[in-house]
């Protein structure tokens, strides 16, 4: 078949990797001048099956309220008069209670550590170089209250066969020393061995390039402005994605099928098909330092819980990450929130980089209310959707790809996920090893 991705972030890309692998001709569609060059830009880099606990959870309504108002809180909600970000808040407050908290890590689980298998299978294949450590992702924290708040999830996700193993502060220190300046801060952790990070820019334009000498026809500097359809339900179907192109000039391109993978940009373009979908763009920020003291900076991958922060070495460079800010679509730099960001790895990892010098960075992650994306098929026949990852894309971005291939050749994907349009296998999803 003919099949056009839209977006050639992480999921896009992969989207369009394993389509070709499929057999299929694949163009993808790009505004930008390249691949990777929004939310897939310059995020924490982290490979987090460990990190699949949704924002939705039962501490989570008390937390929100709380920092109602702060610049530099974790989460910060700013009210907008929007019909979408309400209903969004609506529904990410159904999502809170423990039930539906422990089925959505179950689905997170499943496709994350999908993904992490896939991600290893494509290096091995491609060598693709993009500043790869697997050495694991170390979580602490530094209130007693969350630490013990967490155990559930991790007793959780070692059921589900993630081994994210609960730690004191003594083995936290020794599986990074360079946490030592805060030692009397940490009540406990937990570390996840299997866990990687690496740079998501260079394994995007890396794959996106092995792609193209695959045969992929990336068109970039490619505005989409909306999809042609004909017939109406059940017998709806697109014929044709509409085009500014390079060069300024409207274009129609036709294919047999269509993969949405534009993060939260999918929205606007899909609600005039009629496909509603529940995901609004959280603001999320970066730092990016010169390492200046290597014995100083970390070299395990970490998360900072109290400030939802990521912290991820790539070579000489260390990539500090999170907060979320919803405020509709604007990438406005707030400085309240890069100075907070940089005021506390300063503290983590004093004299360890230029703090000088950030180069600081926002992209907009597509947040569903669960945590769980999109991925599979929509009411309309030929549009499938890879999209709504959240702050997980990189950890889900080569799994999604695989699984979305899948499905638009007809086959049902090796992973056991609540697919989208698609019927459920089990409702305890469990990993497996990906077949040879």
């Amino acid at each position: 078949m003919k099949v056009i991705v839209l977006g050639a972030g992480i999921i896009g890309t992969a989207s369009a990797w394993f389509l070709r692998k499929a057999g299929h001709e694949v163009t993808v569609i790009e505004r930008q001048p390249g691949a990777a060059q929004e939310t897939s830009f310059a995020n924490g880099c982290q490979i987090s099956v460990s990190h699949a606990e949704p924002w939705a959870n039962p501490a989570a309504p008390l937390k929100v309220l709380k920092w109602l108002g702060k610049e530099d809180a974790p989460l910060l909600y700013r009210f907008r008069p929007e019909w979408l970000q309400w209903k969004w808040g609506m529904h990410f407050l159904r999502e809170c209670t423990p039930g539906r908290t422990a089925d959505n890590i179950r689905q997170i689980v499943a496709i994350a550590e999908y993904s992490r298998q896939t991600l290893q299978s494509v290096r091995a294949e491609t060598g693709i170089d993009y500043d790869c450590l697997t050495r694991g992702i170390l979580h602490f924290y530094t209130d007693k209250k969350d630490f013990e708040e967490s155990l559930p999830a991790a007793k959780l996700m070692r059921e589900l066969g993630c081994p994210r193993d609960s730690i004191d502060t003594d083995a936290v220190i020794r599986i990074e020393p360079a946490l030592a300046s805060i030692r009397d801060k940490i009540v406990g952790g937990d570390f996840t061995a299997t866990d990687e990070s690496g740079d998501i820019y260079k394994f995007t334009t890396g794959l996106a390039q092995k792609s193209a000498e695959a045969g992929v026809d990336f068109q970039y500097d490619t505005t989409v402005t909306r999809l042609l359809t004909e017939g109406s339900g059940a017998a709806a179907r697109i014929t044709a994605v509409e085009i500014i192109n390079a060069h300024g000039r409207h274009e129609v391109l036709r294919a047999d099928a269509f993969v949405l993978a534009m993060g939260s940009f999918s929205v606007p373009l899909a609600k005039p098909l009629g496909i509603d979908l529940m995901i609004y763009p959280g603001k999320g920020y970066s730092a990016t330092y010169q390492v200046t003291d290597p014995s100083r900076a970390p070299s395990v991958s970490l998360t900072d819980d109290g400030y939802k922060l990521v912290v991820s070495r790539l070579g000489d460079r260390l990539r500090v990450a999170g907060t979320c800010e919803l405020n509709g679509y604007t990438r406005e730099l707030n400085t309240t929130r890069c100075d907070a960001i940089t005021r506390r790895t300063r503290e983590l990892f004093p004299g360890a980089c230029d703090y000088e010098n950030p180069a600081y960075w926002t992209g907009l992650r597509p947040l569903t209310p669960s945590n769980v994306p999109y991925i599979g098929k929509s009411k309309i026949a030929n549009l499938f959707l890879n999209t709504g990852h959240g702050t997980l894309g990189w950890t889900m971005g080569c799994g999604s790809g695989r699984a979305i291939a899948d499905i638009v050749s007809g086959r049902v994907p090796d992973v056991d996920f609540a697919f989208t349009g698609m019927p459920r296998r089990s409702a305890q999803p469990r990993l497996r090893p990906l077949p040879a």
